[in-house]
């Protein structure tokens, strides 16, 4: 048997159907991994021993007499720091939130996992209010990929993408508001999806407004669309949600994609910076589109360069979210956040609305060209990894950390469905993410374009040498 560390969601709940395995003997294993290589990565920030291993055994006698509880009865998984979880503190990685006050609510994912029987064991890293693309954090510090600690995993859902790059877990919660689930799942090898806006409820809502998404991480696709499948169904709380339609978005994943037409955009019409390895390796495995038997053709989507509205509009939720905090509380905020509420203070009623105007020309546009289109692929990230502790490599330093993102943050302003899937590794052996984006509102598209892809290519499941 695969070792369990690495066994898939579907794996874990086939041998406890089997009786191979039990809850307990996998959270067991996950917890003593947890304690030797958490202290190296800092990818959870907060971990429940005393209630994984109870919650373990609830399940086991579950599964047991034949009832599992739901979906995912009996696997171990963690929540992002940003997303609440009854009994544990949120504390969305900053010194500035009182941990002494009452936790008594789940997030909608956190309550649909529960009811699917997820042992819920520990809380994953963030930056500080999951603004940037690296995860460090004045609170819980720097957390490190698998693939090389001295490089960043990615953020804002880094502590995820390291915990499942590292055999930590399967499927990991994630949010994205600029990138924050395809950045880290770019930079570690592993899958992750921002599904189309609302399909995923959230509670609360964003301060950072409609450009921000609830996903699944996984290390396997047909994984994260069982995750999907259970965290897209209702919760009245977000008002914003679409209706649940009950979908099962495993069935019909291994459908393929012959005869869908595909754009491959290697810099989106606009990006004048990119890392040639990470060029090159996105153009080889766009091929591999072709010998799925899809229709292949070059073309840019006429969007611009939406970096000025994007950063209008993220700017001034930093403002709204932290903007009337004491300046006692702004000296402990990550020096990079502060510099930018102090900037978005600038920003003025007018230059907000005339961002909203403009990212609206952004999403017609984007609905018009993918008419024509199944699916657009571009890279997932301008460059590889880089090191720790930083908040852009160099060369790159332009806004904050957009200037390395040009590929993701675009389509939080348009809302559609796009993952990032493992497509090769650079000279130094880091892997480099493919981007797929769907039309809106075809989740399901996306993830068959992307089990397609990792049937055939031997990079998506490949394992961090940690």
């Amino acid at each position: 048997m695969t070792d369990i560390h690495w066994m898939s969601a579907g794996e874990l709940l086939a041998a406890y159907k089997s009786k191979k395995l039990s809850p307990v003997e996998v959270m067991e294993a996950t917890l003593a991994r947890v304690g030797e290589l958490n202290p190296k990565l800092n990818a959870l920030s907060h971990v429940d021993d005393k209630a994984a291993i109870s919650a373990a055994r609830a399940s086991e006698a579950r599964w047991q007499k034949g009832e599992p509880l739901g979906r995912l009865d009996g696997v171990p998984t963690a929540i992002k720091d940003l997303v609440l979880t009854k009994g544990w503190p949120t504390r969305r990685g900053s010194k500035t939130v009182d941990p002494d006050q009452p936790w008594n609510v789940d997030a909608p994912c956190v309550a649909r996992m529960r009811e699917h029987g997820a042992i819920i064991y520990g809380q994953t890293t963030t930056p500080e209010f999951g603004w940037k693309g690296t995860t460090d954090s004045p609170l819980t510090g720097i957390t490190r990929n698998p693939w090389n600690i001295e490089k960043t995993p990615g953020g804002s859902s880094g502590g995820a993408s390291a915990a499942l790059a590292s055999g930590l877990m399967p499927i990991a919660v994630g949010t994205d508001g600029g990138g924050s689930i395809r950045i880290p799942a770019g930079f570690t090898g592993t899958f992750g999806i921002k599904p189309s806006y609302g399909r995923v409820p959230a509670y609360p809502l964003s301060p950072f407004g409609t450009v921000a998404h609830v996903g699944p991480m996984a290390r396997t696709v047909e994984d994260a669309a069982l995750f999907l499948s259970i965290i897209s169904e209702g919760d009245t709380r977000d008002w914003y949600a679409m209706a649940p339609d009950g979908r099962d978005y495993t069935q019909g994943l291994d459908g393929g994609i012959k005869g869908a037409r595909v754009a491959h955009s290697p810099r989106l019409g606009f990006v004048e910076k990119i890392d040639p390895e990470v060029e090159a390796l996105v153009a080889s495995a766009v091929h591999k589109f072709s010998e799925l038997g899809a229709i292949v053709e070059e073309a840019d989507p006429a969007i611009g360069d939406p970096s000025d509205t994007f950063q209008t509009l993220w700017w001034s939720g930093a403002q709204f979210l932290l903007g009337e905090l004491s300046d006692e509380k702004k000296a402990l905020l990550d020096s990079g956040l502060r510099e930018v509420v102090d900037q978005a203070a600038s920003i003025s009623t007018r230059d907000y609305l005339n961002a909203v105007k403009a990212r609206e020309s952004v999403g017609t546009t984007m609905r018009q060209f993918m008419e024509g289109y199944d699916f657009l692929v571009t890279p997932a990230l301008a460059v590889p990894a880089f090191d720790v502790g930083r908040i852009a490599p160099d060369g790159y330093e332009g806004r904050q950390w957009m200037e390395w993102t040009p590929f993701s943050y675009p389509f939080n302003l348009t809302q559609q469905p796009a993952a990032s899937i493992n497509c090769g590794f650079t000279r130094e052996g880091l892997p480099v993410g493919l981007q797929i984006i769907g039309r809106m509102f075809d989740d399901a598209g996306v993830l068959r374009a992307a089990q397609a892809f990792e049937r055939i290519e031997p990079a998506a499941i490949m394992r961090a040498p940690i």
